[in-house]
């Protein structure tokens, strides 16, 4: 019998593929769920090293990081725009 392998940690791998990642963000983000979300992008970031390291990257304080990517947080667009292209990512707009 095979070892289960945790939904967590199967998700994490594939967030290392950047197309995969932006897909994940982007469904995240029809969702409706603002916290969802953010939640999303925590994910991404513990990909790329963590939010220690995101926190380094954007010049944003660690802990304020930790509060704005919870379910309950709320970026600023430019702090969401600061995330975003220190994952390697753009934010963009398309037709509905």
């Amino acid at each position: 019998m095979k070892a289960a392998v945790s939904y967590h940690d199967d998700l994490l791998r594939r967030l290392e593929d950047p197309n995969y990642a932006a897909g994940y963000l982007n469904a995240c983000l029809e969702d409706q769920d603002e916290g969802a979300f953010l939640l999303a992008i925590r994910d991404v970031a513990q990909v790329h090293g963590g939010l220690r390291q995101l926190a380094k990257k954007t010049g944003l304080n660690r802990e304020h990081l930790f509060r704005m990517l919870s379910k309950s947080g709320n970026p600023r667009l430019h702090n969401l725009r600061q995330l975003m292209e220190a994952l390697g990512f753009k934010l963009a707009l398309r037709p509905a």
